[in-house]
Order: C-alpha cells, then sequence, then structure tokens
C-alpha cells in the first residue's frame, strides 16, 4: 500500500502518481480525487495541504481555488439517491507542484463521492419513523484513506422533521 521514493531514478525530480479510482457499485458517482501531502516544517511541527488532483464535470475553480457545488440527488424523505450527476470513474497523473527533495514527505490520496443518504435515514424510513433535528441527513464527502466519512446535517435538503421515539439504538454508531 506504499512505498519510499528514495531510490528516484532522475535524482531530484518530483515523483508522478498515477491515481485512479471506481464508484462503489451500491454507493455514489465519484466527485473528485484529492492529495493529501505532510511533511514537518523547520520546527517539526506537522503540516499539511490538500491538492485537487481531477474532478468529475467540467466545473473549474473559482478564484479562491475552491470548486463549485458538487449537487446533490439524495432524498431523504425516501432515503434514495440518484448517479445522474458526476463520473462513475476518474483518473490522472499527479506531480507535486512543491516538491522540495530535500524535505520528507508523505502523501495519501482520497475520493470523495456525491451526497448519499446516511445509514440513520434508511433505518427511519424502513421503519417509518422521523428524523430527528440532531442526526444528520447525507454523506456529503465519504473520504476513502486515512479519513473516515462524515455526516453533516443539510436540513433544507429534504423532508426532515423530528421523531419522538427512535426504533434503534445508538444511531451515531451506525456505520455510514
Amino acid at each position: 500500500m506504499g512505498d519510499d521514493l528514495s531510490d528516484s531514478p532522475q535524482a531530484g525530480a518530483a515523483p508522478n502518481f498515477l491515481i485512479a479510482a471506481l464508484k462503489d457499485p451500491y454507493s455514489g458517482n465519484l466527485e473528485r480525487i484529492q492529495v493529501v501531502k505532510g511533511w514537518l516544517d523547520a520546527n517539526g511541527e506537522t503540516q499539511e495541504r490538500v491538492f485537487g488532483v481531477v474532478w468529475s464535470g467540467d466545473r473549474k475553480p473559482g478564484e479562491d481555488g475552491k470548486l463549485p457545488d458538487v449537487g446533490n440527488t439524495a432524498d431523504a424523505g425516501t432515503s434514495t439517491f440518484s448517479n445522474s450527476i458526476r463520473a462513475p470513474e476518474l483518473i490522472s497523473v499527479w506531480t507535486d507542484p512543491e516538491f522540495d527533495p530535500n524535505q520528507s514527505a508523505f502523501f495519501f490520496a482520497r475520493v470523495l463521492e456525491i451526497p448519499t443518504p446516511c445509514w440513520s435515514v434508511y433505518f427511519a424510513v424502513q421503519f417509518g419513523d422521523e428524523i430527528p433535528e440532531d442526526v444528520p441527513v447525507f454523506i456529503l464527502l465519504r473520504k476513502k484513506g486515512r479519513s473516515g466519512p462524515r455526516c453533516v446535517s443539510l436540513r433544507s435538503l429534504g423532508k426532515v422533521s423530528r421523531w419522538s421515539k427512535l426504533p434503534v439504538q445508538n444511531w451515531r454508531n451506525a456505520s455510514s
């Protein structure tokens, strides 16, 4: 899964990384691939920087360097989503634009998917209950690699209301 790039055939040259991802057949299409680079600065403090490698569609980063919104086909009322946006596969070659051959660094790629309903939403629909205010509704970014998925409540994107009782215990620990 990893390698030491210290024996480069071209001493001092920045390495090239071929990065490819294929969507899970049971999950959302791919939104983008990022590379996270980490290193120790002159004070011995850990630093990280995220680089956009490739993204789906014809979006272009704005002046702030950020991509426009990914879009959302997830429906909290039915716990469904559509793969009508973004891409089933992404592939690119990436070279570190800030490469320093005298600096030790690590790199990992992460793949982000389109928003999909959290497991708590699937359970609520299955059991005929409403979704509580404090329970995340959509997984906005499923990060594959070092990071796990993060859920964010977006109440304006789906039909969401409060519920009075939970048929399933420990909703926050349900796997997303």
